[in-house]
């Protein structure tokens, strides 16, 4: 049971960053909209999905307080800098969308933008940090306890966090290339294609710095999911270049969304059986099983979470359907 509450807790948290993704790679396209009707029409295009989405992240941190409380603890410790760079970011884009209406001029509404774009950037490089200092391991104790914040910062992180902001930003473009009007949608499909050698060069420095890093290395249980980490990424972002150039913009968003929920997913994969990996004691690291809760616990839950997952994937796919194809002039302003 515990192997499947771990496999539900990645799954939640990949959903939401396939789905969330767009959200924070549409606004990070925010700072190119120079015209504000443009950024209104982006803004639209998103505005449907956009409090939805996040549903997902909640999903995901009530699946980890509730069946695994160790991991809980020691993970938020552990990765604390990162965990508060992405709240942080979701805090932020999340106000400045809901509130660049209120100001009745434009330059009021652009600081709110601006606001917004800041807000994305952090929120997916908080969460490439996280992923990062997963694949990297954490000063944990025999006694349970991480040790200390500033083993986050490597150039291992960094480079993941850059790379995860470029993900998002090809993805909200492949997005906007599907949910546009035919002309803007164009010129967000060449938009695309050109930021796709951009995230392929971060993926590359990404790679490169894991290679060098000894923590990455020694923390890796399972060498083959970590190389099948950057050769998926990087076969998912060809497709999505080709079929952006083929005008196919729906294999674009497929490719996209492999590409950004396949991290959380080999992450969990090169790690198992642990949840964390401690660097200074191999024998302090926090197995999966040790890190769930107890089996009457995972049992309630299991019961609590049977009604609730068709009414989440239920509301999910509702939405998809009801706001399905490229935004005219008839459909709703939001924000």
């Amino acid at each position: 049971m515990e192997l499947a509450w771990y496999i539900l807790l990645g799954l939640f948290f990949a959903i939401y960053l396939v789905l969330g993704g767009y959200d924070y790679g549409v606004g990070l396209l925010l700072a190119g909209a120079k015209h504000p009707n443009q950024r209104r029409a982006i803004l639209t295009a998103v505005g449907p999905f956009f409090l939805g989405n996040e549903v997902w992240l909640v999903a995901a941190v009530g699946i980890l307080f509730g069946a695994f409380p160790m991991l809980e603890g020691e993970l938020l410790t552990g990765l604390y800098p990162a965990v508060v760079t992405a709240v942080t970011g979701v805090i932020l884009v999340t106000a400045a969308v809901q509130l660049r209406s209120r100001p009745v001029g434009n330059r009021g509404r652009t600081v709110w933008d601006r606001i917004a774009v800041i807000g994305c950037a952090l929120t997916a490089l908080g969460w490439g940090a996280v992923l990062a200092g997963l694949l990297q391991g954490v000063p944990l104790h025999a006694d349970g306890h991480v040790e200390g914040v500033t083993h986050i910062i490597t150039p291992f992180v960094a480079a993941c966090g850059l790379a995860l902001i470029a993900l998002v930003a090809v993805h909200g473009a492949v997005f906007l290339a599907l949910r546009l009007p035919d002309r803007p949608a164009q010129r967000y499909a060449q938009l695309g294609r050109k930021l796709v050698p951009v995230a392929l060069a971060t993926l590359a420095l990404a790679t490169v710095a894991g290679l060098l890093s000894d923590r990455v290395r020694h923390t890796v249980q399972e060498p083959a999911v970590a190389v099948l980490l950057p050769a998926l990424l990087i076969g998912a972002l060809l497709v999505a270049h080709s079929a952006l150039a083929r005008r196919r913009p729906g294999i674009a968003f497929t490719a996209t969304t492999v590409a950004l929920a396949a991290p959380v997913l080999l992450v969990g994969a090169a790690l198992w059986p642990y949840a964390l990996v401690s660097t200074i004691d191999p024998a302090a690291s926090l197995p999966v099983t040790a890190a769930a809760a107890s089996e009457p616990t995972l049992r309630l839950l299991t019961w609590l979470l049977l009604p609730l997952l068709p009414a989440l994937l239920g509301f999910q796919l509702m939405c998809w359907w009801v706001f399905r194809g490229r935004i005219d002039g008839r459909t709703p302003v939001y924000w």
